[in-house]
């Protein structure tokens, strides 16, 4: 038989093909069609090759080890699989959506009415609400009973000093010092001015600027003064209504009201300070560092810790002659 399946081989080959060794025709059909690799890539298993040159002991053969091969490899998968299933971690359920349950409300929750629903706001209202919570606007008169002066805002590197705002507020020049920024290519030099604004009728500013030019930063430090603009609480003798003490950095400073005639008894950017402000009766002095621009907003914060007599009085329920009892 394996002579008939040679000659029948070699008939239907043609002259030009290459002659192919016999031991390739010694082979099955299923192997010489698709041949297995000889090595396995799991566990290196070896395909035995047959000795035999006949068709039916080779055929045989080749049954017998493709059984051994397939023991081999169910036994080495089913070891596979139980070190997989022990290395696996248990997974947790899955929750559906439908089985979740959200946490109840408290007592006496009240859902809120959609935006959609909410009636409509009037300007007032949001007006109110911006003041409650970033304090009174530049909008003229407050709805919070305090007075806001309008501030025309311009470009101050456009700005020369013949245009600045035309209003009741006037500006001194406490301290211009030379500053330098030392960069890659070298220092750059340049000015910061600080600037003291008032009304002379309780209201005063504390502004910084810096520029290239001594104009340009007096400039920015008075529009800077603007923006920040307080109220100081003063009484009909324009003096403080009681004492106060005040930190800003290094600095600090003691304030004290004074009888009538007594005048402004102090020093440095206090003085300025409170002559913007136009405080006529006081006493004030700088009891650490003297730098001008810590004291001068010392005392600013100074002045806003002290309160007129009838704020207190409405806030205990008292008349006023009762507070000094």
């Amino acid at each position: 038989m394996a002579t008939t399946a040679t000659a029948m081989a070699m008939a239907t080959t043609s002259p030009a093909a290459p002659v192919v060794p016999a031991l390739f025709f010694s082979l099955p059909q299923r192997i010489r069609v698709c041949p297995k690799p000889l090595i396995s890539t799991s566990r290196r298993l070896v395909l035995p090759v047959p000795k035999s040159s006949s068709w039916a002991g080779s055929a045989s053969e080749q049954e017998d080890g493709d059984g051994v091969a397939e023991d081999t490899a169910e036994a080495t998968s089913g070891e596979e699989v139980e070190e997989d299933e022990d290395d696996e971690k248990p997974q947790p359920e899955a929750v559906s959506s439908s089985e979740f349950q959200f946490a109840a409300p408290p007592e006496g929750y009240i859902e809120p009415a959609p935006f959609d629903e909410l009636p409509p706001e009037s300007p007032e209202d949001v007006a109110a609400a911006y003041e409650a919570l970033y304090g009174p606007a530049f909008s003229g008169e407050s709805l919070m009973g305090n007075n806001v002066f309008e501030v025309k805002v311009v470009d101050p590197v456009d700005m020369d000093r013949d245009q600045r705002p035309n209003d009741d507020f006037s500006e001194r020049v406490v301290q211009v010092s030379r500053v330098t920024k030392v960069v890659k290519g070298g220092r750059q030099l340049s000015y910061r001015a600080l600037v003291v604004v008032g009304d002379m009728k309780g209201h005063v500013g504390v502004g910084v600027g810096k520029a290239k030019e001594v104009s340009e930063a007096i400039t920015k430090a008075a529009m800077n003064g603007r923006r920040n603009l307080v109220t100081v609480p003063l009484t009909k003798y324009c003096t403080f209504p009681h004492r106060a003490e005040a930190n800003y950095g290094a600095a600090k400073v003691m304030l004290r009201p004074a009888c009538p005639g007594s005048g402004v008894t102090a020093g440095g950017a206090v003085r300025v300070v409170l002559e913007m402000a136009g405080v006529e009766n006081a006493l004030g002095k700088q009891l650490r560092s003297k730098n001008l621009l810590n004291n001068a907003r010392a005392t600013v914060k100074a002045t806003q810790m002290m309160r007129q007599f009838s704020d207190v009085s409405a806030e205990r329920g008292l008349p006023m002659e009762e507070l000094w009892k």
